[in-house]
């Protein structure tokens, strides 16, 4: 199995609250990510984020939901090399690529797994505002989940679903690329 990463990232503020609107102005709450090779999650607070790109740098795959746009922004505040450089797959962009729109990961994942998200990325920024960390990372961990068991999901039966006013439709996907191991030049962090 090739060695993947599927992870999600938790701001410490809000769009509203950063000149621009800029994601990487945001500041990271946490990270949390599901590591394949030893299928175990994996939270980071901001201080320990020298722990989690190493598991960016060493992974076949990193997978996610609207990371290209979103988290990958976000932690490059952070990350001293460039983040595009890793094999990434985005479920988002996936879907978009076949449906031609967008939906949120809170209705894909009733839609095509009966199960719903714990939060919002609002609850989360208020949670760590208040320093209760214990439900961010909850939080955090089931979004991973949900988009884990998304990409297994869509792998397996080839579609995602999702929810259009009230009815239940399919997206075939075309997922024979997924699995490919990538080659890449990578800008490794220092082990300090």
């Amino acid at each position: 199995m090739a060695n993947k990463i599927v992870f999600d990232v938790e701001t410490q503020k809000a769009f509203d609250e950063v000149p621009g609107r800029r994601p990487e102005k945001l500041g990271i709450s946490i990270v949390v990510a599901y590591d394949y090779a030893d299928r175990t999650y994996k939270s980071f607070r901001e201080h320990e984020l020298n722990r989690f790109f190493p598991l960016l740098e060493s992974a076949d795959l990193i997978i996610g939901f609207n990371h290209k746009n979103f988290d990958n922004k976000v932690l490059s505040a952070y990350y001293p090399g460039d983040l595009s450089v890793f094999p990434h797959l985005d479920l988002l962009e996936e879907f978009y690529k076949t449906a031609g729109f967008r939906v949120r990961l809170d209705d894909m994942a009733q839609a095509t797994l009966g199960t719903k998200k714990t939060g919002t990325g609002l609850k989360a920024i208020e949670w760590y505002k208040n320093g209760d960390f214990v439900s961010l990372e909850t939080y955090c961990r089931q979004d991973v989940l949900v988009t884990k068991d998304l990409y297994e999901y869509a792998l397996a039966n080839k579609k995602l679903k999702y929810k259009e006013i009230t009815e239940i439709k399919e997206m075939p996907l075309d997922v024979s690329t997924w699995d490919r191991k990538a080659t890449r030049a990578v800008n490794y962090t220092l082990p300090f």
